[in-house]
């Protein structure tokens, strides 16, 4: 599989790099298309994280519209925006396409593809809310940054990953996870 992974400026910078990390070591990804928002960076560095370096990883600048994922005809098979600010889930949401990042949205709700929201705010106004209806109306799915307690989570990081493995399981890709019942 060929993942499209769109970082927003939400806070949680921790999902993006845990979610490629998982996506790099899987065998089902071939290639990784890595779009930064114009201030995601600036949030990531704040928050202390680095994304890693990986020869899957071929990064685009969020204003090249030529880029490959802008194009339906291109190989991309899935996308995640992790962590998603709920402007970028208005904008996809209403149809606003100024950025590769909007527009990579936009052609994998219109080509039917996985198109997956790890949504970063708390709470929610009826504004977002409606916004996230459509987008699952669109077909998209949207996981809220909301992590869970069952595997009893010991550090910040194991209680992150309980989010990222929800939305790399909901992309199609396989990779080790909890499972309620079972020990890892």
């Amino acid at each position: 599989m060929n993942i499209v992974v769109a970082v927003t400026a939400a806070s949680g910078s921790i999902y993006a790099r845990l979610l490629v990390e998982t996506l790099a070591a899987s065998g089902d990804v071939g290639r990784i298309a890595l779009i930064y928002s114009e201030n995601a960076r600036a949030v990531a560095e704040h928050e202390g994280v680095a994304m890693p370096a990986d020869a899957k990883i071929v990064e685009y600048s969020n204003s090249d519209l030529f880029a490959s994922p802008a194009s339906g005809s291109a190989a991309w098979d899935a996308m995640v925006v992790v962590p998603s600010s709920v402007g970028t889930v208005g904008r996809v949401a209403n149809g606003v396409s100024q950025t590769l990042i909007e527009r990579a949205a936009d052609v994998m709700l219109k080509e039917r593809h996985r198109l997956v929201f790890v949504v970063r705010e708390t709470p929610y106004s009826l504004v977002h809310l409606r916004n996230m209806v459509a987008l699952t109306e669109a077909g998209a799915i949207i996981v809220p940054a909301s992590p869970s307690f069952y595997s009893k989570p010991a550090t910040v990081e194991e209680l992150c990953r309980t989010v990222v493995e929800r939305a790399v399981a909901l992309l199609g890709v396989k990779a080790e996870h909890y499972e309620w019942g079972k020990e890892r």
